[in-house]
């Protein structure tokens, strides 16, 4: 373990929050406000780095995993997204049952241990698509983890299926759903969601999803999406009710902040996120959010090199190797759509570390 010598911050501000670190105190909100105003990002990355070791030691993680994005088809039309396609736009596309076993029959020789699956709302999709899908995928690949689904996509299926929250999960679970990737919470704020994505549900009715999964011991992660027009106050927000949640259930396996890509969206206007940026709300991220075990650094919207500088940020996790990434390239996304497991492990020990291959759960996979 680490001594408190290690970390060498001087300066009276960071001296009180490296204390609170080293004790293991909570931060609070004005700590995590001060943090990202501060310019000091080494120390606020040696902060993190330290918070890392303290849980993770000398690892860093991946994933064999491919993604398969059913549809881009989605009713909400939210101004972030540059996924998202009215059914007879160009680019619009739906799987069927068929063309995703292919998808993964194209891929059944690879050592694949995770499907993450997501989608848009398609209104011309109904409950049982989704049940098929997940039993067929389970036929296929019987010892994969399925983590599909968003908090978004549960209330939907509530919806056009006239049944409960807790009846869609149940339903779903039984057809072979193990885990949720977390996404869909954007930014936990009504503010931003009356402004960029208003037929989405909101922050509480997100929480209140991803709570009832938890209920039905799914395990899901969790996902802030900065760097658009939300205000530093908002990401710690955001933070802080991911924290409490987490308090409340112990549900969330990792912590994935998705760095906004704002080309051929609405808000095109916008620049793209910095890398100081980036690294500074990965290690933020960290030393906030001191009941989640594992930090991402999202090499497809910031870079291979990137996430593997943010390994010193408080990242202990660079996700996986894809295959096939639809969202966040539809977005202008420069990013490979897919890493090779053997380039994956070489940026993990090129900065020192040991890589371990994962499952969904962080067990170790041989």
């Amino acid at each position: 373990m680490l001594k408190k010598n290690n970390l060498n911050i001087s300066t009276k501000f960071f001296a009180g929050i490296k204390d609170k670190v080293v004790n293991g105190i909570r931060l609070t909100v004005e700590d995590g406000i001060n943090l990202y105003k501060s310019p000091d990002l080494i120390s606020i990355g040696a902060l993190a780095d330290y918070a890392r070791k303290k849980k993770c030691g000398n690892k860093a993680y991946y994933i064999y995993n491919q993604h398969i994005n059913y549809t881009n088809i989605c009713i909400n039309q939210c101004l972030f997204c540059a996924y998202s396609r009215k059914k007879n736009q160009p680019e619009a596309f739906l799987y069927s049952i068929e063309d995703i076993k292919q998808k993964i029959y194209e891929r059944i020789d690879e050592p694949i241990t995770e499907l993450h699956i997501v989608g848009g709302l398609n209104p011309e999709l109904d409950f049982n698509y989704y049940l098929t899908m997940l039993k067929t995928i389970k036929l296929i690949r019987p010892n994969a983890v399925i983590k599909a689904f968003t908090a978004v996509e549960i209330d939907y299926l509530a919806r056009i299926s006239g049944l409960s929250i807790q009846q869609v999960i149940k339903k779903l679970k039984q057809a072979g759903l193990d885990m949720m990737p977390g996404g869909g919470a954007e930014v936990l704020s009504d503010t931003i969601r009356k402004k960029l994505f208003p037929k989405k549900i909101s922050g509480s009715k997100w929480l209140q999803v991803i709570k009832a999964v938890h209920k039905e011991k799914i395990k899901t992660n969790a996902t802030m999406l900065y760097g658009h027009i939300e205000t530093i106050e908002e990401r710690i927000s955001h933070l802080i009710q991911l924290r409490e949640l987490q308090d409340e259930t112990n549900g969330f396996i990792a912590f994935i902040p998705l760095a906004f890509h704002s080309q051929n969206t609405k808000l095109s206007r916008l620049p793209a996120t910095t890398a100081v940026d980036d690294l500074k709300t990965i290690a933020i991220s960290r030393l906030m959010l001191d009941n989640f075990n594992h930090i991402k650094a999202y090499w497809v919207m910031i870079g291979a090199k990137l996430a593997q500088t943010a390994l010193f940020f408080g990242a202990d996790d660079l996700d996986g190797t894809i295959i096939e990434e639809k969202i966040t390239h539809f977005a202008g996304a420069k990013t490979a759509k897919g890493l090779t497991e053997e380039y994956i492990k070489n940026l993990i020990v090129k900065a020192g570390l040991t890589p371990v291959c994962r499952d969904s759960f962080y067990n170790p996979v041989a």
